[in-house]
């Protein structure tokens, strides 16, 4: 026993190598091992015989992704040594045949590598040979003949090849010799009697069969011979063949008559009287699936056959006499399977990986996929198929029936985020039998798309005074991808020297998007500005975007009328008038001129009489500060009046500043007088005011005609989509009050007042001092034309400002008349 396990030891290792170049790299390994030895045995060493190097192994992830769940070997994933994992029984696992090996699936990542290892189990003498039953009993008469053989029982061993049965060896007796025939690599021991039996002499014969195997050292079994000698019953059954053959399918149903056997005896009475019965040979899987009826000879099928589990099966009968002693024959029923397409096809999956980049290239494998069926020839002939609409295909492997699943096209997981995979199989058997697995493959995501604005540019109406350090408005943008792809952060971008002035005012929350303003914005400094913020999310590498934010200043009634006329002194505007007591109502005594730099209704000013000391005598005009008489002044007026002018404009909550205006009533000859002293000054200032008056009118004249070359140029090359922005800044009437035109989308808006609402509508929602311009052509030009009046006529009014009140009339009347040409 020692010298066994010595000899299990001394075993050795053999392998092939044989390398193919594909997709991915193979290759097939073989190896040889003895059974019986010891666990942590090694195999050998796949990474040393692969040529892997073995410092990578540990992060490539060595390891066998296939065999069965009672695993033989292992592998270590740091060394690439295989080593035994259970000790190995061949006869158990291969079942007594001849070539007995077990595959398995090596796969390495980084990059993947698929190969094959093929370990052939060798045989060693570890089984005894063995009997079925411990003795055999023969009843032969005394006058059987010298020659005459009786067949017994075959030991088994369980070993193979060399270490199987070799030799039978009978104890020794003078009446009986053993004799071995050769029945499908089988060794089949007879008795042969070489010498004629005397039951006189002896009755009864105890001998010991001896089976041999051919192992080093060998073992050997023994059989117990009882031969019982008998009196005559001279003829023995005869089968009407030497061997009989069937077909039959391996689904036809139980109770199916396969031969009817048949043999004949030539003696008569119990002596020919036949009995069928299976020889002693047999192993218990024939008794469970055939059944040999004693008298009629009939062979049926007892359990439902399968072609997988075998194809042939070989049954010993024989035919008995009830002669004393009885005599038998002996002949071989071979039963043949068909095979049918009863087993569906079988897949397994090794999923290498279920998560895969959107930006994975073609070719990329995801998993391994085995297909098995255990039916033959056009039944286990297998052909796959995968779901439609996916982008991946199976590319088979260099071994039958191994597929792997590959990506065949671009992913994107804004699209598509993740697959159900289904791989179905399909043998060609009739009728078909099918199997199918469903994979899911998850898309991960990659940095691919850059944050998006909703819209660009993004407008913003901010009213002036804002409240430094608070929030003015806010950005927000999306991004497409997953996760820190997705997480978008905010900045400004800070530009040239003019728009830095700007931006350096302003600040934003880089995670909320949130723009605060770090000052006040005056409409009257700054009417609009834009800027650009960047979008940037936190990929690798970042992906940003940029959108404008064009920001527009809107008014608001902060500031208060100033008097110009009369002029401020120590804080207070009071002027002097004097006028002589012959005038006549609707004398022109003077004009309040006052200028607010505000827009639209904050700065449209209205002027009240405060205080008055007649108010039949004096009038003043609510628009325009006029101050007039209402009629004739009479000797019982008093010689002077006092006027308290309050001069506010039409915010919501209006602002205003007053003045005072004194008005001496003189006699004719007085005011004659005191214009006469100074008579040579007064000449010379109404040189110098006809001079400036002409250049004004002049400057005005061709002002104008350059206007309308304007406006027809304007109109001409009018393009239909309109970005916001502010149009004009026009100064009009009297008061100096400003108007704003600006354009959103496709409507045009402009702050005005009263007196520009001729051809305008008001907007619906919108502040009392905005005013919708229509878009339709007639209109528009109107409203254009009427726009290009009002800043002429703030630039006269503008320029009667500098002049004295009696040339203001002159540049009404002009402004008159200009306003009759625009409506004509």
């Amino acid at each position: 026993m020692a010298s066994g396990v010595q000899g299990r030891e001394r075993w050795i290792l053999s392998f092939s190598l044989f390398v193919s170049f594909g997709c991915h790299v193979s290759a097939q390994i073989r190896y040889t091992v003895p059974e019986e030895v010891k666990e942590g045995a090694v195999v050998g060493n796949i990474a040393k015989d692969l040529g892997l190097d073995i410092s990578t192994l540990a992060n490539r992830r060595l390891r066998i992704v296939s065999g069965s769940k009672d695993a033989l070997f292992q592998v270590n994933p740091s060394n690439g040594v295989l080593y035994i994992l259970k000790k190995i029984d061949r006869e158990e696992l291969c079942d007594g045949n001849i070539a007995c090996s077990v595959n398995l699936k090596i796969v390495v990542d980084d990059p993947l590598e698929i190969h094959y290892v093929a370990v052939e189990i060798s045989d060693v003498n570890d089984n005894p040979p063995t009997f079925p039953e411990e003795e055999q009993h023969f009843e032969i008469a005394e006058h059987t003949p010298t020659g005459t053989r009786f067949q017994m029982q075959a030991a088994r061993d369980a070993d193979t090849s060399v270490n199987n049965v070799k030799v039978y060896k009978l104890s020794h007796n003078d009446h009986f010799d053993v004799e071995m025939k050769d029945r499908d690599g089988e060794k089949i021991p007879f008795l042969v009697l070489k010498k004629a039996l005397d039951r006189e002499k002896t009755a009864e014969h105890k001998l010991t069969l001896t089976a041999v195997d051919g192992g080093s050292p060998p073992r050997s079994g023994n059989l117990n011979i009882i031969i019982t000698v008998l009196d005559i019953n001279d003829n023995r059954p005869l089968f009407s063949q030497d061997s009989y053959s069937v077909t039959i399918k391996e689904n036809a149903p139980i109770g199916t008559v396969l031969i009817k056997l048949n043999a004949s005896d030539l003696d008569e009475g119990a002596n020919g009287e036949v009995e069928y019965a299976f020889g002693r040979n047999l192993k218990r899987k024939i008794y469970d699936l055939f059944k040999l009826d004693r008298t009629t000879g009939e062979l049926q099928i007892k359990a439902e056959l399968d072609f997988e589990e075998s194809e042939v099966y070989k049954l010993d009968v024989k035919a008995s006499d009830k002669g004393q002693p009885p005599l038998n024959a002996e002949s071989v029923v071979t039963v043949k399977i068909i095979d049918m397409n009863d087993n569906a096809p079988e897949i397994e999956l090794t999923s290498l990986s279920s998560l895969v980049s959107e930006d994975t290239k073609p070719g990329t494998v995801i998993s391994l996929i085995s297909i098995s069926d255990k039916d033959s020839s056009i039944n286990g002939k297998i052909v796959p198929s995968l779901s439609e609409d996916v982008p991946f295909e199976l590319k088979p492997s260099f071994q039958d029936n191994i597929f792997s699943l590959v990506t065949k096209g671009k992913l994107d997981r804004e699209i598509v985020s993740h697959y159900d995979v289904t791989i179905k199989v399909t043998d060609l058997g009739q009728p078909p039998l099918s199997a199918a697995k469903s994979l899911i493959v998850h898309v991960s995501d990659v940095n691919d798309n850059s944050p998006e604005f909703p819209q660009d540019p993004l407008e913003l109406y901010l009213a002036e005074n804002n409240a430094p350090g608070a929030s003015i408005f806010s950005v927000s943008a999306s991004d497409k991808d997953l996760n820190e792809n997705a997480m978008v952060s905010y900045s400004i971008i800070r530009g040239d020297a003019v728009q830095g002035d700007m931006t350096s005012f302003l600040n934003i929350n880089s995670e909320t998007g949130v723009i605060y303003a770090l000052k006040t914005f005056d409409f009257e400094t700054v009417k609009t500005f834009s800027f650009q913020v960047s979008a940037t999310d936190s990929g690798s590498p970042p992906l940003s975007s940029n959108v404008t934010v064009k920001v527009f200043i809107l008014d608001q009634n902060d500031n208060a009328p100033v008097i110009l006329y009369p002029l401020s002194t120590n804080g207070s505007s009071e002027g002097v008038e004097e006028i002589p007591r012959n005038v006549n109502a609707g004398h022109l005594v003077t004009k309040v001129r006052a200028y607010d730099a505000d827009v639209g209704y904050n700065g449209w000013l209205l002027f009240s009489l405060q205080e008055v000391s007649d108010h039949s005598l004096f009038a003043l005009d609510r628009y325009t500060g006029q101050i007039r008489s209402l009629r004739s002044l009479t000797e019982t007026d008093e010689a002077q009046h006092k006027l308290l002018i309050l001069v506010k404009d039409n915010g919501n909550v209006s602002l205003s500043a007053t003045a005072t205006v004194i008005i001496k009533v003189v006699e004719p000859k007085e005011a004659f007088s005191a214009s006469d002293a100074p008579n040579a000054v007064r000449d010379e200032e109404e040189n110098h005011v006809s001079f400036y008056l002409i250049l004004t009118l002049g400057s005005v004249s061709v002002l104008f005609v350059i206007s309308i070359i304007v406006l027809i140029v304007m109109q001409c090359s009018r393009s239909p989509d309109y970005s916001s922005k502010y149009l004009q800044d026009t100064n009009y009437d009297g008061t100096l009050c400003h108007s704003i035109q600006y354009r959103s989308g496709d409507k045009r808006y402009m702050l005005v007042s009263p007196r520009m609402s001729i051809g305008s509508t008001l907007a619906a929602g919108s502040t009392r001092n905005t005013l919708l311009i229509p878009e339709r052509s007639s209109r528009r030009d109107q409203g254009e034309v009427r726009m290009m009046f009002l800043t002429f006529q703030g630039a006269v009014h503008g320029a009667g400002l500098i002049h004295h009140t009696g040339h203001a009339i002159t540049s009404s009347f002009f402004l008159n008349n200009l306003q009759n040409i625009v409506e004509t």
